[in-house]
């Protein structure tokens, strides 16, 4: 790909809820971010997936919406965004969900009989154990060449995430998959992006709970029918519930605000 080519792929963006969302499909996002990790440059760019959760926390968290600010690709994982995008007449036509993204990049890469050294950082004890060997039976030249599981609070102990950032680089990965959930994902690599030699960070919550088997996808249907939030409620209600009846009672009121503030234009 030109860096014209690059450019103008990753200047497709959409401006919705205060940030703004590369309106790319799945095949774009990915060759994307293959052509960050072929080239030279040992900048660390991140990627984030909104969703609706995401667009609730944005805001009141001002760290949140600063790491979103940073990030180098914003790509919708949920479909409400999709349909808010046209409700207002933008662009944003499809979803790119991380769990979707990080098996979609291992498949270009196994197509294009290429090696890639990926660290995964996230999920309980033991699961990114599992998940490696998942991604090295089915992705054969994918290379997990590190994994970490960090203790609860990590975050707030900058010595830990010294020591992180220290295994990460080590360790010779070029992309880094983040299972830590939002905002603690995006806030931690905004925070010491700059302290990672790898090329490119993913913000993918539980994706490396779903390669590992840990957590289930939503059968298709339920995904074709927008419903794959239920089955993870119906999965962990007593973590996801409260979450989405809290993100079902403001998000309507952040569309009138979107609304209100694009016709005062």
């Amino acid at each position: 790909m030109t860096l014209n080519q690059t450019e103008k792929m990753n200047n497709k963006k959409v401006a919705i809820f205060g940030i703004h969302i590369n309106a790319l499909v799945m095949e774009e996002a990915v060759t994307l971010i293959k052509t960050w990790l072929n080239e030279s440059s040992r900048d660390c760019r991140f990627v984030v997936t909104p969703n609706v959760d995401h667009i609730v926390k944005l805001n009141n968290n001002r760290l949140f919406k600063k790491a979103y600010e940073h990030a180098s690709l914003v790509i919708a994982d949920g479909k409400p965004l999709v349909w808010a995008s046209k409700l207002f007449g933008e662009a944003v036509d499809v979803t790119v969900p991380g769990s979707d993204l990080v098996p979609a990049i291992f498949d270009q890469y196994k197509k294009d009989n290429q090696p890639l050294k990926i660290f995964l950082l996230g999920a309980g004890p033991g699961v990114a154990e599992k998940a490696k060997l998942v991604i090295h039976d089915q992705w054969p030249l994918i290379k997990v060449i590190g994994t970490y599981s960090p203790d609860f609070g990590f975050e707030s102990n900058q010595q830990e995430s010294n020591n992180i950032c220290e295994l990460i680089n080590t360790s010779g990965a070029d992309l880094l998959v983040i299972g830590l959930g939002a905002p603690k994902q995006e806030l931690w690599v905004n925070a010491y992006a700059a302290s990672l030699s790898v090329k490119v960070a993913l913000c993918v919550g539980a994706t490396i709970d779903f390669i590992a088997g840990e957590k289930k996808r939503a059968p298709v249907f339920m995904q074709i029918l927008c419903l794959e939030w239920a089955y993870r409620m119906m999965s962990e209600p007593k973590r996801l519930a409260p979450r989405y009846f809290f993100d079902g009672l403001v998000f309507p009121w952040l569309l009138i605000k979107e609304w209100y503030l694009r016709r005062c234009k």
